[in-house]
């Protein structure tokens, strides 16, 4: 049985993998999604089985804990499934100085390294067995990997360690003939900002793309077995920046163009 398993994917970049993987992956027996609303997940599966007649099914849980995992993990260990593709799309995000959101909420930046971080490595460990030669695994990390970011220090930080360790497993697996491919969109048209506030700049409107290119994107670089994913000439420029230029030299232009 050939199977793809999606994470956050009650909304957003999760989301719109479910919409896409279907006729990317013509072969594909069941989706597996995952997310904490169960509500959405069901509304999401009905729509989804409709439209593509694969079956669905639902994994409703919370990253920060274990029993999702043990579900995910049960779950392979009785049917021994294919498994085509992981996304890993759940993250979240928060804007502002690191010390300001710390004074107002001590965990939450805590809770960004373990969704961001913590929770994409424990599911693609528990995953990894199951897949095989021609598997693949994408990780959505972020065009703010490409250096350090004053004002989304932590959730920078947290998507670089996305890209790293996304970059080095892809070399490890590439033995096994599973590739790993880190995405790393600029600002995305989505509920993201709903969490992490915006501070609406004309800047931000102006590199924000629609999630529908940027997911074709990522299932055309993956298919490619491209380590890396960047959607748009602008997040191309800046990931080029970021290996060429001294982060002061960055870190001046940021504040000039959010200006």
């Amino acid at each position: 049985m050939k199977i793809a398993v999606i994470t956050g994917a009650s909304s957003g970049i999760g989301r719109e993998f479910v919409n896409q993987l279907p006729s990317f992956y013509k072969a594909l027996d069941e989706l597996w999604i995952i997310a904490r609303r169960e509500k959405r997940l069901e509304e999401i599966r009905e729509e989804c089985m409709e439209k593509s007649g694969v079956y669905v099914r639902i994994f409703a849980g919370d990253l920060e804990k274990d029993l999702v995992y043990k579900q995910v993990k049960n779950r392979l260990e009785n049917q021994n499934p294919d498994v085509r593709m992981l996304v890993n799309a759940a993250g979240f995000g928060k804007i502002g100085e690191a010390e300001e959101i710390a004074r107002k909420d001590t965990a939450l930046q805590l809770r960004m390294i373990d969704v961001n971080c913590r929770a994409l490595t424990k599911m693609t460990f528990t995953i990894l067995p199951y897949m095989g030669k021609g598997g693949r695994i994408i990780n959505i990390s972020s065009g703010a990997s490409f250096c350090p970011q004053p004002g989304f220090c932590v959730y920078a930080a947290t998507k670089s360690y996305v890209t790293s360790f996304s970059r080095g497993l892809n070399e490890e697996l590439k033995k096994k003939g599973i590739s790993v491919t880190a995405v790393c969109p600029g600002p995305v048209d989505t509920e993201f900002f709903e969490v992490s506030g915006t501070n609406n700049s004309k800047a931000k409107q102006a590199a924000m793309a629609a999630v529908s290119p940027v997911v074709k994107q990522a299932l055309l670089d993956a298919r490619a077995k491209k380590p890396v994913s960047v959607y748009g000439n602008l997040m191309q420029g800046a990931r080029i920046a970021g290996k060429l230029l001294p982060s002061d030299m960055i870190f001046y232009a940021m504040e000039k163009w959010m200006k």
